[in-house]
Order: structure tokens, then sequence, then C-alpha cells
């Protein structure tokens, strides 16, 4: 009897794994500048350097590339707060936290813009992943934060606008990245240790009790 099992797929040869990668990142650069609605395979395809054929063999569709990134930026996106140690010492474990967000906005800009797009939309993409992995995540780090308050450990605040004003501050730098440059004007040319600078004296300011 024949088996029933599916038949395991084949590793990705270096040609494939380098086209699937070329593919991913020039998806990024169109995503992140034209917004989902505004992309189009064409305008991959061309940025990759790939036929639109050949690009169509290694995704089916303009979505199966959006869903892709997303998936994967979200993962990148929440290992920060999932590196919140309960047992830390809160203030170092809170800045720690901008610190790395701050960070994400230098090195990742597009992939943040890719991000704010898809949630203004009403992350029409991202299906239950939000539930399903955002909010429990988002959840316990706000019991931690709720029983550092109850400790007397930090300062009291309402634990989701902490959590969301951290989000807000620090992506702003690659959100709105032409605004802040233009604004900074020469100063602009590197704004990061600055608002780092700014950033923690701020939330330690904030948190400290």
């Amino acid at each position: 009897m024949p088996s029933s099992r599916p038949e395991p797929a084949r590793p990705r040869t270096r040609i494939q794994q380098r086209n699937h990668e070329t593919i991913l990142e020039a998806a990024l650069d169109v995503f992140s500048a034209r917004g989902f609605r505004g992309a189009t395979v064409d305008e991959i395809a061309t940025a990759a350097g790939l036929s639109k054929p050949n690009l169509l063999y290694y995704f089916p569709s303009k979505e199966a590339i959006h869903q892709t990134l997303l998936t994967h930026l979200l993962d990148v996106w929440l290992d920060p707060l999932r590196a919140i140690d309960p047992d830390g010492d809160p203030i170092d474990e809170l800045l720690g936290y901008v610190r790395k967000k701050l960070r994400m906005s230098q090195q990742m800009p597009r992939e943040s813009r890719l991000f704010a797009n898809e949630i203004l939309q009403g992350g029409p993409h991202l299906g239950g992943v939000l539930g399903h992995e955002l909010k429990p995540l988002v959840d316990e780090n706000a019991t931690v934060l709720a029983g550092w308050m109850a400790a007397g450990r930090i300062a009291p605040a309402h634990p989701y606008h902490l959590i969301f004003s951290i989000w807000s501050l620090t992506q702003h730098y690659a959100d709105f990245d032409v605004q802040v440059r233009t604004v900074l004007g020469p100063e602009g040319d590197d704004p990061f240790p600055e608002a780092e600078r700014y950033l923690v004296t701020l939330f330690t300011k904030l948190l400290t009790p």
C-alpha cells in the first residue's frame, strides 16, 4: 500500500535561496515606499532584477510576498518585548526595551514603515496574528508592569499605554524619518544619539518612583 505521508519539501538550491531572498528584499523596498495597494508584482520583479514569470515561480501573488514579509517582521518586532525579564531591575529592563526599539527604527526603517502601512489599512494581511501573538504577549508584559508598580518598584502608570508610548516614541523616527530630518536640519543627519538620550531621560523620570 502506498504511503499517505506527504513528500517532504525539497530544500532550495543555492540559486533558489538567493532569488527568494532577493525578491523579499526588493519587495520590502517597494512595499515600504508605496504601500501594499500601490505596489505591483511588475515593480517588485524589476527591483529584484527578475522577470515576472520567474518571480511568480517563487511566490504565487503579491499577497504571498507581503504575507511572508509581515510574518517574519512581526516575529522580529516582538523579540525585544519577549526579552523583558520579570526578575530584572524594572527601570533597566524598560530602558533596555526603549533602546532596542529605537535601534530597530534606526536599522530597520523599511520594516517599520511596512508594518505601519499594514496597521493603517486595518491589518488585512495579518489575519489573526495580532490577536493570537501580539495581544497575549502584551497582556503578559502589562501584568509584569502592573506587578512592578504595585510593589513600588516603578511609578504607577497605565501599563498598556506605557507600552504604546514606547512604540510611538521610538517608531516615530523610522515612520516619519523625512519629517524628523527636515525639522532638525543639519542636526538631523543622525537624530538617533540625541533621541536616545532624550528618551532615556524621559522614561527614567516617568518610571522612577
